[in-house]
């Protein structure tokens, strides 16, 4: 199950030599709520990363940290750095790919 990242204990996550996928997302965002259920099974399948999700409505800081402007907005950072940004939703595959690129990186 991906974690629920929040504005509070988003450090502790992040501190971590794993790269970090996280998903930036709403409860009224009808492509966040799509995007949903592969950011779970990814959460589920990848033991070589930290997946998690931040709720924009309810963590202002987070969204304005990392410039989340619009949603989905899927981060993955590595050492605490951007190394892949996908705004808007895309495939399991392509979320894949971006994880496998920080991983071998």
């Amino acid at each position: 199950m991906a974690l629920q990242i929040t504005d509070a204990n988003f450090e502790e996550i992040i501190a971590t030599d794993k790269p970090v996928l996280i998903d930036f997302w709403a409860e009224w965002c009808g492509p966040c709520k799509m995007i949903g259920p592969i950011i779970e099974e990814l959460a589920a399948e990848r033991k070589d990363a930290v997946i998690g999700k931040v709720d924009v409505d309810n963590n202002p800081e987070l969204s304005f940290k990392y410039k989340v402007r619009s949603i989905p907005t899927v981060l993955v950072l590595k050492n605490g750095e951007i190394v892949e940004k996908k705004v808007g939703g895309t495939t399991k595959a392509a979320y894949s790919a971006m994880l496998n690129s920080a991983v071998n990186a």
